[in-house]
Order: structure tokens, then C-alpha cells, then sequence
């Protein structure tokens, strides 16, 4: 969660050294739920929460071995902090949901009913919840399946890619390029009344998830 993720940002930063992982568990989730601040996060699941904080503390690992060399390519910058506007996420692991029916069950919350965009091929081990910027909901599982059942020459493909005409698969199949000049327009005029309008304000922010859904 934001606000866990924050919270427990803001102690490795005044901190000469680091915390452990369930130091800042201790502080930003246990002791912070006896504020009248943070009360309300005892109506969060305590899987979501504890969560957060472990994947703060492999941003920071991710961070430390760039530093040193130990991860290949583009340097991993250090972990900032989460915006209100910009996209949430929140990961559950086992014991935190579970999949009932056509439904899907998060801890303190209930069960919602999404709009699958394919059949999971065998039982998660985690889910993230996702809202993007245009307030809008998503569900991305992790799930294992067997490389054995997978038949990877039945599957294989030549794709030769152009510029009038987007791509051409090995059998013969052609995908068009996509005609963006429509939806340039509408984001531009867009992001011209999102610059006239007062910041924070609600006709701002309507605008604003209008210039995401675009996008």
C-alpha cells in the first residue's frame, strides 16, 4: 500500500542505516495502527500491508546491487515515493484471497466479480490489485504452470516487421499499422485544458482520468 510504502520510506531515509524488514513492519504497520493517524489500517489485511513493505525492501536490494555491479543494464535508481495520482498497487499472497467461482475473494474487503480475459491455467500463489490513473481496476496472478505441457515449436512464428504495413507473420498473416492521428488530437486538446485547470481541483482530476482512459 501507498501510505505503508511511505511511511516506511521515510524512516530509511532518516535512518544512518537502513531498518530491517521487520523493524519497519514493526513501526509503519504494528505501532502505527495505535495512532489516531493510522487507526485505519487495521481494517487493511495485514497480508497487504506486510507485503508492502517487502517489496520496498527488494526495491532497495535491487538498488544496493546495481550499485555494485550485480544487475546487467540500465542502473536501478533508489525507491521514491508513491504519488496519490500516479498508479496503486497492492500484492496479496496466499492467505490474503482466494478464487471463488467467477469471483475473486480479498481479505477485509469481499469478493468482485471481474471481467476475465483469460482462464487461469492452474491455482495462483499471488495476486496484484491494480488501479491505474484512471481509477480503474485490475487483477495480475502469478501462476505456475508445467514447461513440459507447453509445445513450443507449435507455437513458433516469423514475424518481419515494416512500415506500411506493421508486420508480417511467416504465414502469411498481415497486422496493419495502427492510425494514431485521431486519438493525438483528442489527447492534445486534452492536456490543453488540463493545463488551464486548477490543480487538485475536481473538474481537474475528471479531465485528468479522461487523458488516462485516452492513453
Amino acid at each position: 500500500m501507498r501510505v505503508v510504502w511511505n511511511d516506511a520510506l521515510v524512516l530509511c531515509k532518516q535512518s544512518e542505516k537502513k531498518p530491517k524488514s521487520a523493524e519497519l513492519q514493526k513501526i509503519v504497520i504494528t505501532q502505527a495502527k495505535q495512532t489516531e493517524e493510522r487507526a485505519w489500517l487495521s481494517e487493511v489485511s495485514a497480508i497487504a500491508l506486510q507485503q508492502s513493505v517487502a517489496d520496498l525492501e527488494t526495491a532497495f536490494k535491487n538498488f544496493f546491487d546495481s550499485c555494485k555491479g550485480k544487475i546487467k543494464g540500465r542502473k536501478v535508481g533508489y525507491p521514491k515515493f508513491k504519488k496519490r495520482t500516479n498508479n496503486q498497487s497492492a500484492r496479496l499472497t496466499r492467505g490474503g484471497f482466494s478464487i471463488k467461482g467467477n469471483g475473486v475473494y480479498l481479505a477485509k474487503i469481499g469478493i468482485f466479480k471481474p471481467i476475465w480475459s483469460r482462464k487461469l491455467p492452474s491455482e495462483p500463489s499471488s495476486v496484484t490489485v491494480i488501479k491505474d490513473c484512471a481509477n480503474r481496476y485490475f487483477f495480475s496472478f502469478v501462476v505456475e504452470i508445467n514447461p513440459d505441457l507447453v509445445d513450443a515449436k507449435s507455437h513458433s512464428i516469423g514475424i518481419d516487421l515494416g512500415i506500411k504495413t506493421f508486420a508480417v507473420m511467416s504465414d502469411g498473416t498481415l497486422a496493419q499499422s495502427p492510425n494514431y492521428k485521431k486519438l493525438d488530437r483528442k489527447i492534445r486538446r486534452l492536456q490543453r485544458k488540463l493545463a488551464r485547470q486548477t490543480k487538485d481541483s475536481k473538474r481537474r482530476n475528471k479531465t485528468r482520468n479522461k487523458d488516462c482512459q485516452t492513453a
